[in-house]
């Protein structure tokens, strides 16, 4: 992946996600509650306590709220530390409110659980720590210092020291777990989703790479007859004519055709086909699967089982070709020498083994293999020298397992092991093993289809 689909996907952007209009719906509604309850508590449960001072905490809340609207857009999207400041300011209220209604004694304390389940899903785990310890510091003076109270009576509403103890215990192992768990839940959706735009944008880099191809290679078959031409008549002239400057000027021509149609040859071997030619043999979509990786060292072997396997048409699809393209990379990636791509045919089914000599997959990893974002594939391992960026991170194979997915592809990692040795050396070392498995309803392509004329280029 190159730096700019890097720099798109930087976590440390996590805080620009959260929108001013998004925190401020939230405190109106915070807002209204706290007025319903105060009002709610006062005069129809006869609670007594300073209920203009609480209106007025809650009148910041709400002034706030309409200063922020009249200054910032409502398309505004916080920074990290405006989003964390902006919470602080909403657990302190909140606090406050607490502490003028009961402290602990108010079952609405665990409100204070609300702002960090918010950090956790939209900010950094540092701002997630500081909101989190502001919020346990909070509800532990809370439990000591409030004002109390009262019922009609004046009798003061205290509860039992622990009951009013466990509640504090509560809270705190709620904020604790709830905090946490809702950042590992939002950690790992934002991660698919980086790995998932990192997927859209891979298969988008191939599909131009293919159609930019398909346009050279189509302007190659348009130009083969009339260049073939210039070719045959500047031969003819040269032959006809005895003016020695007319004659050079005729083998110039015909050079110069020449050298277009080598050209145009060049270029056009990037893309293989034309636009019309979306189907190619087995053997002709591994080999440019496999290209690549051909000049890195690895002697890349390709067994590919019968002629029948051989001649026999698949969809050249380019979900197909980075597919296994990233798969035969991650194999050069940690192969010793060797890597062999095995294909099979059978009447129903087309299955491609991709097999390294390397150390295999980690054990402890195997059964998460195809997830984005793993550390890497043999724990402690140097990093290849010779791809400096490779940082081992399994999006490679998340974007291989994807992409193969959506042509009907089964994809299925494992360490080598009984029949998983290569065909072709049964004594060599093995490693870790891909293979990818389509129902052949699903690949195979119909070479009687009619191409037809090349479409116009808009």
């Amino acid at each position: 992946m190159d730096r700019q689909a890097r720099g798109l996907m930087n976590r440390d952007v996590q805080g620009q996600w959260v929108r001013l209009q998004t925190l401020t719906r939230v405190r109106w509604l915070a807002a209204s509650g706290q007025v319903f309850a105060l009002l709610i508590a006062h005069y129809v449960f006869d609670l007594y306590f300073a209920l203009s001072l609480c209106l007025a905490v809650v009148a910041v809340s709400a002034a706030s709220n309409l200063l922020s609207t009249v200054v910032f857009p409502r398309s505004r999207r916080l920074s990290e530390t405006e989003a964390l400041l902006t919470l602080v300011f909403d657990t302190t209220q909140l606090a406050l409110l607490l502490f003028l209604t009961g402290g602990m004694n108010n079952p609405f304390g665990l409100l204070l659980i609300a702002p960090v389940t918010i950090a956790a899903t939209a900010l950094t785990l540092r701002s997630v720590l500081i909101l989190g310890g502001l919020a346990v510091a909070l509800a532990s003076l809370l439990a000591f210092s409030f004002e109390p109270l009262r019922t009609v009576n004046g009798d003061i509403l205290v509860l039992p020291d622990l009951f009013r103890f466990g509640f504090w215990i509560a809270l705190v192992i709620g904020i604790a777990f709830i905090g946490l768990y809702s950042r590992s839940v939002a950690a790992e959706k934002h991660a698919l989703t980086e790995a998932l735009l990192a997927t859209s944008l891979a298969l988008a880099r191939e599909q131009k790479l293919t159609d930019l191809g398909g346009v050279v290679a189509a302007a190659a078959h348009e130009l083969g007859t009339p260049l073939a031409t210039i070719k045959l008549v500047s031969s003819e002239l040269i032959d006809a004519l005895d003016d020695p400057e007319l004659k050079e000027d005729a083998r110039l021509l015909r050079e110069q055709a020449d050298r277009c149609r080598a050209i145009l040859r060049s270029m056009g071997q990037a893309g293989k086909t034309d636009l019309h030619v979306h189907h190619a043999p087995i053997e002709t979509v591994l080999d440019e699967a496999a290209a690549p990786h051909a000049d890195r060292g690895k002697a890349l072997i390709l067994d590919i089982v019968g002629d029948e396997a051989r001649t026999t048409e698949i969809q050249r699809r380019p979900e197909i070709i980075h597919g296994l393209r990233n798969l035969i990379q991650n194999a050069v990636d940690f192969a010793q020498s060797s890597v062999w791509i095995e294909a099979d045919l059978t009447q129903t089914h087309l299955s491609v083994r991709v097999i390294d000599d390397g150390p295999g997959f980690p054990p402890h990893l195997l059964t998460r293999i195809g997830d984005p974002y793993l550390r890497d594939r043999h724990g402690a391992a140097p990093r290849d020298e010779s791809r400096p960026e490779y940082e081992g991170m399994g999006l490679g194979l998340f974007i291989a397992k994807t992409l193969l997915a959506r042509t009907g592809a089964e994809v299925r990692f494992r360490n080598c092991a009984g029949n998983g040795h290569p065909r072709k050396a049964p004594e060599a070392r093995c490693g870790a093993l891909a293979e990818v498995r389509w129902p052949l309803t699903a690949i195979q392509a119909d070479p009687r289809r009619a191409l037809g004329d090349n479409a116009p280029i808009h």
